[in-house]
């Protein structure tokens, strides 16, 4: 058991590096894309083709939607709807519906791409994170552009009736708070899936590790070490179930973000 413990070190090094952005088709030093931004386009690609189909299928049942994928999906645009769009943003909400299920389904299924072995999640890269956010970004300010004019969007971001001394601090301590904002998104995002990828990996990298002396030779010395492969596995199947609920989480807690922030930039008395 011993000698499994001492390769875990080296096998780390590996499991961690095998994560950083490496080219998936061509070159990053010339033309190319990563892992993440290929699985990313696999995802998009698998999102498009269950709109078509739910497209379909609801365009040849009427008005009552049936079956299990129907009814899923119809769910899923039902929670957008209610508990994301019409509780932060009222009467509004359909102006912002289009663009805060389209992010949500977006994250949703770049998260979900990763849970498939061997594959890589979209959103665990810095840079399809930050995409992501820069976009929901972009739109929350033209939002506010929008609704108030652009100087009228810039004063916006100190309350009226201050000290013209103390109007200028909070000013600028909400400019820098408003670009905070697309760090905190793209961060947030990106390490939670990062992170659990990598513990996910590592606990299913003990389980090669302590099977591979049974496969090398039956002894009891090697059945022993394997034996504790049944605790990597429990705990690794645990990890995996919640992960699956956290890449639900993240998807809902970025469009949540976005929604809070688009409600923010059009408020009246902001």
């Amino acid at each position: 058991m011993g000698e499994a413990f001492e390769h875990v070190s080296d096998e780390m090094g590996e499991l961690i590096e095998s994560f950083y952005p490496h080219a998936a088709v061509g070159s990053t030093q010339t033309v190319g894309l990563t892992q993440y931004l290929f699985w990313m386009l696999i995802a998009c690609a698998a999102l498009l083709a269950v709109l078509l189909v739910y497209k379909a299928k609801r365009e040849k049942q009427g008005l009552v939607g049936r079956g299990l994928f129907v009814n899923a999906i119809e769910y899923l645009l039902d929670f957008i709807k209610n508990d994301i769009c019409i509780a932060n943003l009222g009467d509004s909400w359909k102006r912002h519906f289009p663009f805060l299920a389209t992010v949500f389904f977006f994250v949703l299924f770049g998260n979900y791409i990763g849970m498939l072995p061997t594959l890589k999640p979209g959103t665990g890269s810095t840079g399809m994170t930050g995409a992501v956010a820069s976009a929901s970004f972009v739109y929350f300010i033209v939002r506010g552009i929008q609704a108030k004019g652009g100087w009228g969007y810039i004063k916006s971001l100190a309350p009226a009736g201050l000290m013209p001394p103390i109007a200028a601090l909070v000013w600028v301590i909400e400019v820098f708070s408003t670009f905070l904002r697309l760090v905190t998104l793209a961060v947030r995002l990106f390490c939670n899936m990062f992170a659990g990828h990598v513990v996910m990996g590592t606990f299913a990298l003990m389980c090669t590790i302590f099977v591979q002396p049974l496969l090398q030779g039956f002894s009891a010395a090697a059945l022993g070490t394997a034996s504790m492969s049944i605790l990597w596995m429990a705990l690794l199947t645990i990890i995996y179930t919640v992960e699956l609920l956290i890449a639900f989480l993240q998807a809902y807690i970025f469009t949540l973000l976005s929604a809070v922030y688009v409600q923010l930039a059009e408020a009246a008395g902001h």
